[in-house]
């Protein structure tokens, strides 16, 4: 058997730390925004360049309440991709506001840039690039683009944590370029949490000081409410988890790295190139941190039922892409309008890339690729 993922493996080497640091919690019985979520708060704006940041209650919440700071509502259209999680159109949608998609590069699976400025209309309003599998979006052009049109950028920076890319002569982090960038701490992400969890960072401090008040109901001082907010804090206990496994968050995406470069050479040793299959790839000047390796397979349904039976486990990401999807019909995009999203979601594999990983393991899955690809031949 070879997981997808293993947080047992990752449990078990700092256990002692985690049971002592929510043993903490209860010993104070400090359970909403206490030092946990302040000392998070101020790790993650030092650890990446980010003037401030805000623990929310999950990803999608700090999607949904930066585009609430921001004033996003009722008829303003948002550009983001199609081949994302569900969240980053729902939280565009939840606010009455227009989701507008644009198709993905084949290459790395993010918003094709070139796309975008076809699709801005006088009712746009914002743009959400979404970092996916661990890999930055282009952010300069973007960014070129939405200055020349006056438009905010908001990073769905879920799946990214301690991404860069290249800019000029400097290097910036995912999630600080934009006026804002959200941060999910579910399980399975590189900096994953006990539960739901997640972190606005943003540069501008009069957002940041929205966000604080929105994610308590938009109260200030308390029970005094000059806005309509919602319950978005971020959980003490999750702060503390958090703040343990933080520390280790280089390691670990080390380890990331070179999994995903071992399995690439496995992929040449196996010569998989022969029936198709293609691995990702970095980008000059981008560092990717591989939340998912995920790669395009011919076959890909076989593929994974084939494995299944083998005990090896994969996941897909993302099967239908969200203009298909049916809450989304009213918007009238039908299937051939984003040919690239389509055929991702057709052919977009991922393997087990976690941290503890051993690279027999790694070996036995490409193996088992190899010989699936033999016998449909």
């Amino acid at each position: 058997m070879v997981p997808f993922l293993d947080l047992k493996r990752q449990y078990e080497r700092m256990k002692e730390e985690i049971d002592q640091a929510v043993q903490g919690v209860f010993q104070r019985q400090s359970f909403i925004l206490g030092d946990e979520v302040r000392k998070l708060e101020g790790s993650i704006a030092e650890r990446f360049g980010a003037g401030h940041a805000i623990g929310v209650s999950s990803g999608t919440d700090a999607l949904l309440i930066s585009l609430m700071a921001l004033g996003i509502r009722e008829g303003n259209e948002v550009i983001t991709s199609p081949f994302t999680f569900f969240a980053t159109a729902g939280a565009i949608y939840r606010l009455g506001a227009i989701p507008v998609f644009v198709d993905i590069d084949s290459g790395t699976f993010n918003m094709n840039p070139d796309a975008i400025e076809a699709e801005i209309t006088e009712r746009t309003v914002c743009i959400i690039p979404v970092h996916l599998f661990g890999l930055m979006a282009d952010m300069e052009r973007i960014t070129e683009t939405a200055k020349r049109y006056n438009l905010h950028v908001v990073e769905d920076a879920a799946q990214a944590i301690g991404a860069w890319q290249r800019m000029g002569k400097t290097s910036s982090y995912a999630g600080t370029i934009g006026i804002t960038g959200c941060f999910s701490f579910f399980p399975t992400k590189n900096l994953g949490g006990a539960g739901d969890g997640g972190m606005v960072v943003t540069g501008d401090p009069i957002i940041s000081e929205k966000i604080r008040r929105l994610r308590v109901h938009g109260s200030y001082p308390k029970y005094y409410h000059q806005m309509v907010g919602l319950n978005g804090r971020l959980d003490e206990i999750q702060a503390a988890v958090l703040n343990v496994k933080l520390k280790y968050l280089d390691g670990w995406t080390r380890k990331r790295r070179e999994h995903a470069e071992y399995y690439v050479r496995l992929y040449h040793e196996a010569g998989l190139e022969e029936f198709g299959v293609s691995f990702p790839t970095e980008p000059e000047g981008f560092y990717h941190v591989y939340n998912q390796f995920t790669g395009r397979f011919p076959n890909r349904d076989q593929l994974v039922e084939f494995l299944t039976q083998r005990g090896f486990a994969t996941a897909v990401y993302y099967p239908l892409p969200l203009h298909l999807q049916p809450c989304f019909a009213l918007l009238g995009y039908r299937k051939g309008d984003f040919p690239q999203a389509e055929k991702a979601a057709e052919e977009a594999l991922s393997l087990p890339i976690f941290p503890e990983l051993t690279r027999s393991e790694q070996e036995r899955v490409i193996l088992e690729i190899r010989n699936f690809y033999e016998k449909v031949e």
